[in-house]
């Protein structure tokens, strides 16, 4: 630890310029290994920071009011300093800003074509009770409003830029029923991604993500799922690692309707517009080929099919089924309609 903090002294430089800071030349840099650990590597450092490449999602990383260990810039991506210099030359946060190599960045960086800028960032924390009330934690409150306050002094492009991320940075607005998005056993990396992006655009209040007997789902942290949500992940309140039957239990306690996404039509199942999402509901999306288990499909309130055209005419294709982002967004735009129009 004490090597890492020399380390991020002597690199750090002036904020925003890049300039004046020594440049990390060696790969065995203890910062360069825990970028290389969260990008390429794709798990959390010791810390419990993430990695974020591109200079939109540090953007988003520096917006969302999560704490930053460090921003790491190589030669060509010091082009970037100056679109993030407002943000990153804030006093309340200080973080290194690190330089090197563009050979060494292209070493560390998980894309083929890097940009030349990354960051580590450490994902807020949240408790279940929180992602199931649509409350959120206190952790980054300060920085997230005077963030907010700093971007709505720009332009009118700024603005309604900033009024979106802070809709999806605070949650939901007071006396907004609960609209939970569960993950079961969602492998794809992009997928979740996907569906987080769809979560923060339609309302979602929360993310739950949870193992199914069958497989896992895919860290909502992943490079990969990172860039499918655009930023989407380090806003949304997000706990992972659930078991499903004391999630299914806990949604029962609270009185949050569970909704069970099923591929095969069955009996009994609604349509999206058939369901009354103005009051609170979690929408459980399983693996992406075998769905949810079958006694989690019991345990759930209801089941919710997404009906297709049954006519096809020459040429047409055979389509039994969406991808399971491109189906929860069709559910979940419908969800977002009806609380929409009941405003």
């Amino acid at each position: 630890m004490a090597e890492r903090m020399r380390n991020g002294r002597a690199a750090q430089g002036h904020r925003g310029s890049g300039g004046g800071a020594e440049v990390l030349t060696s790969r065995d840099n203890r910062w360069l290994k825990e970028f290389r650990v969260a990008l390429r590597g794709g798990v959390p450092t010791a810390q419990g920071a993430v990695g974020v490449e591109g200079v939109r999602l540090v953007e988003e990383a520096l917006a969302s009011g999560c704490r930053i260990e460090a921003v790491l810039f190589s030669e060509s991506g010091e082009r970037h300093c100056d679109r993030l210099a407002p943000m990153i030359g804030r006093k309340e946060m200080a973080f290194p800003v690190l330089r090197t190599t563009d050979r060494l960045f292209e070493g560390i960086a998980d894309t083929e074509h890097p940009q030349g800028v990354a960051a580590l960032v450490v994902p807020k924390a949240f408790a279940l009770e929180e992602v199931l009330e649509g409350r959120r934690g206190d952790q980054g409150t300060d920085d997230e409003e005077r963030l907010t306050t700093e971007r709505t002094e720009g332009t009118e492009t700024e603005k309604k830029r900033a009024g979106m991320k802070a809709s999806a940075t605070f949650g939901a607005s007071p006396g907004v029923a609960p609209l939970v998005v569960v993950l079961a056993g969602v492998q794809d990396p992009g997928n979740v991604g996907t569906i987080l992006r769809t979560a923060a655009a339609f309302g979602a209040t929360g993310v739950v993500t949870a193992a199914t007997g069958q497989s896992g789902t895919a860290s909502p942290f992943a490079p990969k799922a990172m860039r499918a949500s655009a930023g989407a992940a380090l806003h949304l309140p997000i706990v992972g690692g659930m078991g499903l039957g004391i999630l299914l239990t806990q949604l029962k306690v609270r009185g949050i309707r569970s909704l069970a996404s099923c591929v095969a039509e069955a009996e009994g199942a609604l349509a999206p517009w058939e369901v009354d999402w103005r009051e609170p509901v979690a929408l459980l999306v399983g693996n992406e080929g075998a769905g949810l288990p079958e006694d989690v499909i019991a345990g759930a309130d209801a089941r919710v099919h997404i009906p297709m055209a049954t006519f096809r005419g020459a040429g047409q294709a055979q389509v039994e089924s969406l991808n399971a982002a491109a189906a929860a967004a069709v559910v979940l735009y419908e969800a977002f309609r009806q609380r929409r129009s009941d405003q």
